[in-house]
Order: structure tokens, then sequence, then C-alpha cells
């Protein structure tokens, strides 16, 4: 089906088409099974390495693959690297906890998303993982699939970060973040921040606050990562951190994150979710409270995902005078929270996300 010529709001009444990646016999034949649930999804093809995953994703063109990393004769990353280059595709990786760096190293190379598998091979939580892929696939199945095969390989091309340049460095306390830019961000998410980070100024006056949805033991690992791509120092969030310039914060998973002003120090909260809270980390709770303590100098950054969190904190921001930018279609692959934005006349810019890259490398001082 030729779904690259459909948007987000269109109907889609063929099945989305999938290819399962994995050396596990048993992983291959359950996905299979538990996908065949679902009316809208078809499997038409399995692959135990990745030679075999190649040769049938060059054959069949399937609108997704799910990819397991470790294989033997060719692994996931030769076969991302391969693939990308050919035929640039929406593929989601299917990973342990151990994995967790090589989930990033997956998303550089042009993955788009990801999804966890137990470390235990006879635990009770495979049947979760084979829903949560279904739903992965039939969330992906509302999107512009042509944008995100562009989005993948756009990200798989770009070049490899400013690693180590500023890590030894330690925190500048005394060179006051002049504007605060809180993100909020979703399914496609990580891509996305990657992408920003590579690309961000050494000279910026500002501090970047980061609510993703991620499991939680992949935040800190993620955190790591964006530290190596640029040169923001960027680390998991810890209650009482100080926000300086060129610092930024990846909110914990399972948890939220809030700007608090103390003894003329911009310092991070980082707190249990409220039982009321739809969505874990809150980006709503983080816009809010950037727009309180920045006021004109607060940012609201809206990238991929689905849903509406940061709608209400985004509308905050631009109350206290600051701004507000949606991702725009053109890179956006998942819609739903950035279109919430937009659509709700809150978004004072629209940008794609070398757009944005370069707004935040030009901030006046």
């Amino acid at each position: 089906m030729n779904v690259s010529n459909q948007n987000s709001s269109s109907v889609v009444d063929e099945p989305t088409r999938v290819l399962i990646v994995d050396d596990s016999g048993v992983n291959r034949r359950n996905i299979a099974e538990s996908l065949s649930l679902h009316s809208e999804i078809e499997v038409v093809g399995k692959a135990a390495d990745g030679e075999e995953a190649l040769q049938l994703a060059l054959l069949l063109k399937p609108d997704i693959i799910t990819l397991d990393l470790e294989m033997p004769r060719m692994d996931g990353f030769t076969f991302l690297r391969i693939l990308m280059a050919r035929q640039p595709a929406v593929v989601i990786v299917v990973s342990s906890y151990t994995q967790r760096e090589n989930v990033f190293k997956a998303l550089e190379l042009g993955a788009f998303d990801f999804v966890t598998k137990p470390d235990n091979a006879s635990s009770g939580d495979f049947p979760n993982l084979y829903q949560t892929i279904a739903e992965k696939i039939l969330t992906l199945r509302q999107m512009r699939f042509g944008g995100v095969r562009a989005y993948a390989k756009r990200n798989a091309s770009m070049p490899p970060g400013r690693v180590g340049e500023i890590t030894s460095q330690g925190p500048i306390p005394f060179l006051e973040a002049k504007y605060l830019v809180a993100v909020a961000s979703s399914t496609g998410g990580p891509n996305a921040l990657l992408s920003i980070f590579a690309k961000l100024s050494e000279s910026s006056v500002a501090a970047l606050l980061v609510a993703q949805h991620m499991p939680d033991r992949f935040t800190r690992t993620f955190a790591e990562r964006l530290d190596r791509c640029g040169p923001f120092r960027t680390a998991e969030a810890q209650d009482g951190d100080l926000i300086f310039a060129r610092s930024a914060f990846v909110c914990p998973g399972h948890k939220c994150m809030e700007v608090v002003s103390r003894d003329a120090e911009l310092r991070l909260r980082v707190v249990p979710p409220d039982l009321r809270e739809t969505y874990v980390p809150n980006a709503d709770r983080l816009l809010r409270s950037v727009a309180l303590v920045a006021k004109h100098r607060s940012i609201g950054l809206v990238l991929n995902g689905t849903g509406d969190n940061g709608v209400a904190g985004a509308r905050a921001v631009r109350d206290a005078g600051g701004i507000v930018i949606a991702e725009s279609a053109e890179t956006a692959a998942v819609s739903g929270m950035r279109s919430s934005v937009q659509a709700a006349g809150i978004a004072t810019h629209v940008m794609s996300l070398a757009e944005i890259a370069t707004f935040f490398a030009t901030l006046p001082e």
C-alpha cells in the first residue's frame, strides 16, 4: 500500500505490512501471533538475521520493521546502516533493558522508536511486550509514513556528535541561563532530541529541560547520549539540581520535573507523579513551572508524540509572554502533541527540526 501519500487524518483501509526480525524463533512466532489478532496489521515476512531481513525488506517493502539488535551473520546495526542507505523504513527496535546504550545507537542510525523486552527469558511479561509492539504499530499506522521514512533517512545520515568536548568541565553556576526551554516529547521524540542537541551552540545562553516519555531505566542512558552529542552538559535530573546556561536535564522515568526559584537560584524539583496525572512525565507541569519563573524568557517546545500533553503548559508559557514552538508537520512524524498545540492557536512559531536548532543557536542575550 502507498501510505506515504496519505496524511495523518486519512482513513487507512489496507492493513499495515510488518516484517519481523529476530533470531529467536519463539519470539518471531509469538510476535506474529500477537499481531495477527489485529485485522489492521499484516505480517508479510519473518527473518532470523540481518542478511535475510535485508533481502526481505528490499523485496517486500514493508511499512514497519520490528528489529532485534543481537543477531548472527549480520547484526541489527549493520542492517540499519544498509537499509537506511538503500530504502529508509520505519524501524521499531525490540531490545532488553541491558542493551540501553545499543538502543540509542540504533536510533542515531535511523530507527524510529523502541520497545523493551524482559531480561528473563521465562518472564511472564512477554505477553505485555507483544501487546506493546502491536499498540506501537497501531499508533504509527495513523501517521504519515512518508514523513517517518524521510525522518529516519535524515537521522541515519546525521554526522556523529561532538563526543567529550565539554563533558570534562564542571558546572558553571555563575553563568545564568537567560532562557529556560521546556521540551515536551513522546513517540519519536528521542530521534528529534538527538538531532537538535547535536546542533546546539556552544555560546548559547539557554538551558533545556526535557520531559520525554521513556522507561525509567533508559532515561539516564539517554541523557548520557545527549551529553556526548552536543555542547550542552546533560544529565538525568535529580531533585535540587542547579540550572545554568548550556545545561540540560532529562526527567527520570516515572517521575515529574518542575523548576523552582530558591535563594535567587533556579533549581529542579523531581517528584513522583500525582495519581490524577494522565501523562508521566507531565509536560504541562514542567511548562507551567518554567512560565512561572522565567516569564517572557520562557520557551515551550512541543515535538513528536501522541495525545495533548503540553497544551495547557504551552498556554501558560504564552500567557507569561514567552515563546511556544511546535515542531512542523514536515519533520514531526507523530503529530498528536504538536498539532494539538497548533490547533489550539497557542504556537508562536512552527518550525522544522533544523529551524529549531538554528533558533536556539541565535537566541539574543
